[in-house]
């Protein structure tokens, strides 16, 4: 069942935020099901740079179950936007900024590991990340309003966001920040690998069934299987390959093989294989204590 609100149609397509970050996860794993990596592969071997002390023993997997040691959001993020930065710039500081912990050892919500999974992506294909998904994740499950960035698509298809309560790296709804917060061109345009998706509802729920019920399409079954798998048994939070697994943060009445993500956006999807229940919630705007969990 697919309802709409306001003046959102049952196809608008709304800017994702951090459910971007299943998505990319998912590209990874296309290269996983290839045997162009492993998620036990150090970084470093595919982005030699990221090398100095600790960094050099962090996985791809730990890239993408936040256990890297790395910072959501870097130091100077509102800078970098404020200047338009490129993505490659983002890479670069991603790169070499300090460490909060030795990898592996806690957890830590980390959209910049998510971007260097990006980036391992780029550099092994040798294609865009938003080329890459368009052709082997979207395209294959019939995702055809889902893009990262804009694409074929202008901002103009998109429902805009209201940002007075935006999360503070997109400006926490201060005017001055319109030249690059969440309406901005800027970053409808950046394709940030850990926020800068648009979807719609219908989109996100055939993403969220091709787990449940994998059929090959985009995925082996045996890794779409393990992307739900929790990896994180022993740590304070519970993380799939890209997405969060266990009804904490989804749904209160949710079973504990419940996968999916929220968007600070004011996005929220999940997936219930015990109660064959799938949800998408795709707003506008995040509310100032927005709380995510529903029945």
């Amino acid at each position: 069942m697919h309802r709409a609100f306001g003046k959102a149609k049952p196809d608008s397509m709304f800017l994702l935020g951090s459910i971007t970050k299943p998505l990319t996860a998912a590209a990874v794993m296309v290269l996983v099901d290839r045997g162009e990596l492993k998620l036990s592969d150090a970084v470093v071997k595919v982005l030699p740079e990221f090398s100095e002390g600790p960094r050099k023993d962090i996985t791809i997997e730990q890239l993408l179950t936040h256990t890297s040691g790395l910072p959501d959001q870097l130091e100077d993020n509102n800078a970098l936007r404020a200047s338009h930065a490129p993505l490659a710039d983002f890479v670069k500081e991603a790169m070499r900024t300090p460490l909060l912990f030795a990898p592996g050892t806690r957890y830590h919500y980390q959209s910049m590991g998510i971007l260097l999974a990006a980036e391992i992506v780029e550099r092994v294909t040798k294609t865009p990340l938003p080329k890459f998904l368009q052709e082997h994740v979207f395209a294959p499950l019939g995702m055809k309003r889902s893009v990262l960035g804009l694409g074929a698509f202008s901002k103009a298809d998109m429902v805009p966001m209201q940002t007075e309560h935006a999360a503070p790296e997109a400006g926490g709804g201060d005017p001055k920040a319109r030249e690059w917060d969440w309406n901005s061109d800027y970053w409808r345009n950046l394709a940030a690998p850990w926020g800068g998706a648009h979807s719609t509802a219908a989109d996100i729920a055939t993403f969220l069934h091709s787990f449940m019920h994998p059929e090959g399409k985009a995925l082996r079954e045996a890794t779409a299987r393990l992307m739900i798998t929790d990896h994180t048994p022993k740590l304070e939070a519970h993380r799939g390959i890209g997405f969060m697994v266990g009804p904490v943060g989804l749904g209160k009445g949710c079973s504990a093989n419940t996968f999916g993500h929220s968007g600070s956006t004011g996005t929220l999807a999940w997936a219930d294989p015990a109660k064959e229940t799938t949800f998408v919630l795709l707003t506008s705007l995040r509310s100032k204590d927005q709380e995510t969990n529903v029945s």
